[in-house]
């Protein structure tokens, strides 16, 4: 079963994000992935290079699993710094949509003080629901 979407009748449109995900099958906890590489290297120093990054490090562990991103049924985010989230929608969608497609899952943004990397300033986790 593929995962289904939920939006009660009568509320505006979602933007960006679902406001239920349904989904039947084992379900992948990832961990809260920060913009490093797989080498654990910051390559990007920007929020959006390391959002990118963030996203396909969970990509590549649902991946790994045996998933893909259709099966992504909620990300939770942690920024550390709201305007600059908000004031890059546009380069936030598009980095967004290349990576995760047009696949827009349960999602909540948490703003924090700090990350536990100096570096960080972005680490989101995923839950997915494989088939």
């Amino acid at each position: 079963m593929a995962t289904i979407t939920v939006h009660p009748e009568g509320w505006k449109p979602a933007k960006g994000y679902a406001n239920g995900m349904i989904g039947e099958g084992r379900v992948l906890f990832v961990g809260g992935q920060i913009g490093w590489t797989a080498d654990q290297v910051f390559e990007a120093k920007d929020f959006i290079g390391q959002m990118r990054q963030a996203l396909l490090n969970i990509r590549e562990v649902v991946e790994a699993a045996g998933g893909s991103v259709a099966d992504i049924t909620r990300l939770t985010w942690y920024v550390t710094d709201k305007a600059e989230y908000v004031a890059k929608q546009a380069e936030v969608g598009m980095a967004y949509r290349d990576v995760m497609g047009y696949h827009f899952p349960a999602m909540t943004m948490v703003v924090v003080s700090a990350l536990v990397e100096d570096e960080a300033k972005v680490e989101i986790e995923a839950t997915a629901v494989l088939s």
